[in-house]
């Protein structure tokens, strides 16, 4: 158990923790929204921290390579789950948005399973980073950034579907071809 997979197991941990700030007397305490955006911040610096280190010090591990996309994910689907129940986030965008990751990772698995590893494409980090940004937005409710955070929320969708493209049409051979 390194420190990269120490960080990861943390970002696990901390989701029920954000989860209950967030959603605590149904997200009207604009305090409580404020710790969540701050465990939420923290649970994402240490997605960024902890490939980095791993790589930097060559500490990738299998637990890692597993954990590492669960983890985030779990973060993710977690705050969009939460948007959805304090009517910020429409269920069909969270839908295609968490569909998006369900079939990447598949398509990884798939190319995992023939030797392939598709790597993160520069559309899919611009898609995490609006993601980002747009759900943290959402979460501190701020009526003066209404515009700001509804444009995040588009671009983080519009990019989902790109990067989802993107992906289908670089590796269609995972799923055309068979056996690599």
């Amino acid at each position: 158990m390194n420190l990269p997979n120490k960080l990861t197991v943390l970002r696990v941990l901390m989701i029920p923790f954000f989860v209950a700030a967030l959603m605590w007397e149904g997200g009207s305490s604009q305090t409580l929204r404020w710790v969540a955006a701050a465990i939420f911040v923290a649970a994402s610096l240490t997605d960024f921290l902890d490939g980095k280190i791993a790589r930097k010090y060559n500490l990738v591990t299998n637990f890692g390579k597993f954990m590492d996309p669960l983890a985030d994910k779990l973060l993710v689907c977690s705050a969009l789950i939460c948007l959805i129940e304090l009517g910020q986030l429409p269920a069909w965008m969270v839908i295609i948005i968490i569909s998006r990751e369900f079939i990447i990772s598949g398509f990884r698995l798939v190319a995992s399973d023939n030797g392939v590893v598709i790597a993160a494409s520069y559309w899919g980090k611009f898609k995490t980073t609006f993601q980002m940004i747009a759900v943290i937005l959402k979460i501190l409710n701020v009526p003066t950034l209404a515009v700001i955070t509804d444009l995040c929320v588009w671009i983080a969708l519009i990019l989902t579907v790109v990067s989802l493209a993107d992906y289908l049409m670089k590796n269609h051979r995972v799923l055309t071809e068979g056996s690599m």
